[in-house]
């Protein structure tokens, strides 16, 4: 039996801050939507995989089955920091090819409102703090911005400007030109968190937050919710001519972790891991980077999105620069990146953000993304990354039927 495994249906919440709505309610949403775009019921599902950080422990996973219908399917809840949701769609993927089940749902969910950037930890105290305990302990100084940062901002800045440093012709204009790209894009997607285009100069001059990064090269926190039927090859030649017609086969999924490089306790390493997974889907899938039709990355900062240019292998080592520069990545570039707007403009809902990057790829490789939808698409790749903890790659590809 092959051992492929097929998307049947899709959905996503509108990214925004849903006031008045709880995350199961948003769940349910996109669960019922997804559902319903592949044809099915909660009656034919056999696994449930439920992506969720900040409310890792609430078992949102049951509260979404006793909401939507309660059939005693295996459930698992995973938490994998950003890489939450490509996690859920992995392990969805996993019970298939396992033979535990022939239809499964992944969703993934969050409600964050107003967290700060990224959901940043409060700042460490300025000066020492005295530990009174017991009088052994002497005087603690935070290290953060000593010895490297573990902020998002900060970790995302000094990254892009490691990678400017390395390479000429990288510098403050490349990174802006992604934000202004990404704002672009988002105006013709509406369930966008934010719908508004920005000129370069209005970039450039928005409020600074870690250089190179000013506040319009940052993602904004949100609510939001999305949710992926997947079907094994199997059970896909089951179903009706349309929905085979519309099945999205998943051609590689990979997730990976960071490995020790050096220096990597001081400032974290948002490379290698990205690197290797890209490298590994590319084998997986039988595909290169110049067969890409679209993708969707991890732009969670504008300098974050210039950086896997190059880890993603979709320019030359060291031309990220020269990628953004030449157009390139926009919607009628050579290879579009960011169609959705990005999580600078989409939005990034954590958990939900893995399954949403799925979500945009199938979407247009059905050839129903309205207005944004790149003509012809046939191959995507879909990248998350989970700072410290794991990157997800998927590439997926159109029906043949």
């Amino acid at each position: 039996m092959s051992d492929s495994v097929w998307i049947l249906g899709t959905s996503m919440t509108r990214f925004t801050r849903h006031e008045g709505r709880d995350l199961v309610d948003l769940a349910s949403e996109a669960a019922l939507d997804a559902l319903d775009d592949g044809g099915v019921t909660v009656h034919d599902l056999d696994v449930l995989a439920c992506g969720t950080l900040f409310s890792a422990n609430a078992s949102v996973g049951q509260q979404l089955l006793g909401q939507i219908g309660q059939t005693g399917i295996s459930i698992y809840n995973v938490a994998n920091a950003c890489a939450t949701g490509a996690t859920a769609v992995r392990v969805a993927l996993m019970a298939i090819r396992s033979g535990e089940a022939s239809m499964a749902l992944a969703l993934g969910v969050e409600k964050m409102g107003k967290m700060g950037l990224l959901g940043s930890p409060p700042r460490a105290p300025k000066g020492p703090t005295t530990y009174e305990a017991s009088g052994r302990f002497g005087s603690v100084r935070s290290v953060d911005g000593l010895l490297g940062t573990k902020t998002m901002p900060g970790v995302f800045g000094q990254a892009g400007m490691r990678y400017a440093h390395d390479h000429p012709g990288v510098g403050f204009e490349q990174f802006a030109k992604i934000a202004h790209k990404n704002h672009l894009h988002s105006t013709l997607n509406p369930l966008a968190q934010y719908r508004k285009e920005f000129s370069l100069d209005e970039v450039k001059a928005s409020p600074m937050v870690a250089y190179p990064n000013t506040l319009l090269m940052c993602c904004p926190t949100g609510d939001g919710a999305a949710a992926a039927v997947l079907v094994s090859e199997e059970r896909l030649r089951s179903l009706s001519a349309d929905q085979r017609r519309r099945a999205v086969k998943i051609s590689a999924s990979v997730l990976t972790s960071d490995p020790y490089v050096e220096g990597g306790q001081v400032q974290p390493d948002v490379n290698t891991l990205t690197r290797n997974a890209a490298d590994v889907a590319y084998e997986q899938a039988g595909v290169g980077p110049g067969d890409l039709d679209l993708v969707e990355l991890h732009d969670c900062f504008a300098s974050a999105e210039l950086i896997h240019y190059d880890n993603l292998r979709l320019c030359e080592p060291g031309g990220a620069g020269d990628f953004i520069d030449s157009g390139a990545p926009y919607r009628d570039g050579a290879t579009p990146v960011n169609v959705s707007g990005g999580l600078i403009s989409k939005g990034h809902p954590i958990g939900a953000t893995g399954v949403a990057n799925i979500y945009e790829i199938a979407t247009h490789l059905r050839g129903e993304a309205g207005d944004r939808q790149i003509p012809d698409a046939r191959v995507g790749l879909a990248h998350v990354i989970g700072l410290g903890s794991s990157c997800g790659v998927h590439i997926l590809e159109r029906s043949a039927a």
